[in-house]
């Protein structure tokens, strides 16, 4: 069973900056292709920033565009999301999701496996 395993969040003042991190374990790392999604109180889940099996291709959100940085580290199979100029509408719990086949989606309904999400508050 794949595992993920999201770090890094927490509480930070509007204009701070945050580093989430996500170990994946049981898989071929370099097989999928990596998401961050969000989802505050009484919205949907959205997608944030995604990167494709071999880290060539990347694609953010509108809202993040310019502030957000996702990475991978293919050696530790682990995803990386810099969070920099963070806004109050950035809260909510950030989730890692893994995508077979390579490629970047936007939709969670194409991801295949979650971790169980990490909280990011920006307070004003």
């Amino acid at each position: 069973q794949v595992q993920l395993v999201e770090s890094g969040g927490g509480l930070v003042q509007a204009g701070g900056s945050l580093r989430l991190s996500c170990a994946a374990s049981r898989l071929t790392f370099n097989t999928y292709a990596m998401g961050w999604f969000r989802q505050a109180p009484g919205k949907e889940r959205e997608f944030v920033a995604g990167v494709n099996w071999s880290g060539s291709r990347t694609s953010y959100a509108d809202s993040v565009k310019g502030r957000f940085t996702i990475s991978r580290d293919s050696a530790k199979s682990t995803v990386h999301l810099q969070m920099n100029a963070l806004k109050p509408e950035d809260t909510a719990v950030y989730y890692c999701a893994v995508k077979t086949g390579g490629t970047i989606y936007t939709l969670a309904y194409y991801y295949d496996y979650w971790g169980p999400g990490t909280q990011v508050t920006v307070s004003s």
